[in-house]
């Protein structure tokens, strides 16, 4: 199979959609790999190391898309990249599809493009395995972002994220003990926050406790989380329907109700954002303040940790893209239930069930 590996053009997103390693094992399997110019730079892969993996460079965006068949990107293409698809690309990356711009969707449609998001690719369990790599680090980076925003340089009310003896740590709560949250909490309570973790699912706020987390847990009904909300220094919102839209789970008054200057950060807003007043910004921008409160609505947060995100995304993705390059697209599907969770859109049709609800469609 030719596969095809795009520079990525968000910016700030330094990621690659393979590493050198995952073109040497293509390769060894008799795969033709073709990797724009420039595409592992920023994780630290110059282009030499691709070719002596057995890569061949291309120097365009029209390139990579004309030879490769399968596309593996990180982030969802941009608009002049989606112009580039044509019937029978298979498209693999963290997609985001329920919050992408419709005309992505009608050409999708249109072209027969076969579109594969990392984030659904699902096992039996209900484990998300390459979602779960890049949520791992999003969550590891929240505490130290959270804590430079309470600083009053940053715009904070100056609140040390720890404490110091006689006077109270800060009062973090987390929406999601998903891996998203538990990552964050983990820490959150290395730095000492006072840590409050909410979810709907009983069975997660056991499993915090039984792992030793000494947070308050608490079931995520409406009342809860406006109450939790309101004694907020920072507010994390990390809640997950694989392949939907994220449901808006705080309103604009329970944000009103916080603290002036306390810290928001929606990690939510790949899927939508799961608070009202939450929209999208980048490193550049990173923060905005909306009903006095400090917005941080980053939704590539791990591109610029691009190294270790690449990698780790990859440890979990080579082998569903091996399996689709080995065996061809339908019989990887037929063998692999995870990799099915995987198909977003395929011959014309929205197939995953959240992305075709969020999207309007009838179940």
């Amino acid at each position: 199979m030719d596969i095809g590996i795009p520079k990525q053009r968000r910016p700030y997103d330094y990621r690659a959609g393979l590493t050198p390693m995952g073109v040497e094992i293509l390769t060894h399997h008799g795969h033709r790999v073709y990797v724009e110019t420039g595409a592992g730079q920023g994780s630290g892969f110059e282009d030499e190391r691709y070719r002596n993996a057995g890569a061949q460079i291309v120097y365009s965006p029209e390139e990579v898309y004309g030879r490769g068949q399968m596309i593996l990107t990180v982030s969802r293409p941009l608009i002049p990249e989606f112009d580039l698809l044509q019937e029978g690309h298979i498209l693999c990356g963290f997609l985001h599809l329920a919050v992408a711009h419709p005309g992505k969707i009608d050409l999708l449609l249109e072209r027969k493009v076969t579109a594969i998001g990392y984030e659904t690719i699902q096992t039996e369990d209900g484990h998300l395995p390459v979602l779960t790599a890049a949520s791992q680090i999003a969550g590891r980076m929240i505490a130290t972002i959270a804590a430079q925003l309470l600083q009053n340089h940053e715009g904070g009310h100056g609140i040390l994220l720890g404490g110091v003896p006689g006077v109270p740590a800060a009062k973090v709560v987390i929406l999601g003990a998903g891996i998203v949250g538990t990552n964050a909490a983990r820490l959150f309570e290395a730095m000492g926050a006072d840590l409050t973790i909410l979810d709907t699912d009983v069975r997660k706020l056991q499993m915090l406790e039984d792992r030793g987390f000494r947070a308050h847990t608490i079931v995520a009904h409406d009342f809860n989380i406006a109450k939790a909300v309101k004694r907020a220094d920072v507010l994390v919102g990390a809640v997950l329907i694989p392949g939907a839209r994220a449901p808006h789970v705080v309103t604009r008054e329970m944000v009103r109700s916080m603290k002036p200057r306390s810290v928001l950060m929606d990690v939510s807003i790949d899927q939508g954002g799961c608070i009202e007043t939450s929209h999208p910004t980048t490193y550049q921008n990173p923060t905005y303040i909306e009903e006095n409160i400090i917005h941080y609505c980053v939704p590539n947060m791990t591109g610029v940790v691009a190294r270790t995100t690449t990698h780790a995304f990859n440890n979990a993705a080579w082998p569903y893209i091996l399996e689709i390059a080995d065996k061809g697209l339908e019989q990887a599907l037929a063998d692999d239930s995870a990799l099915r969770h995987g198909l977003n859109i395929h011959a014309g049709v929205i197939v995953h069930p959240a992305l075709r609800e969020s999207l309007g469609g009838e179940e």
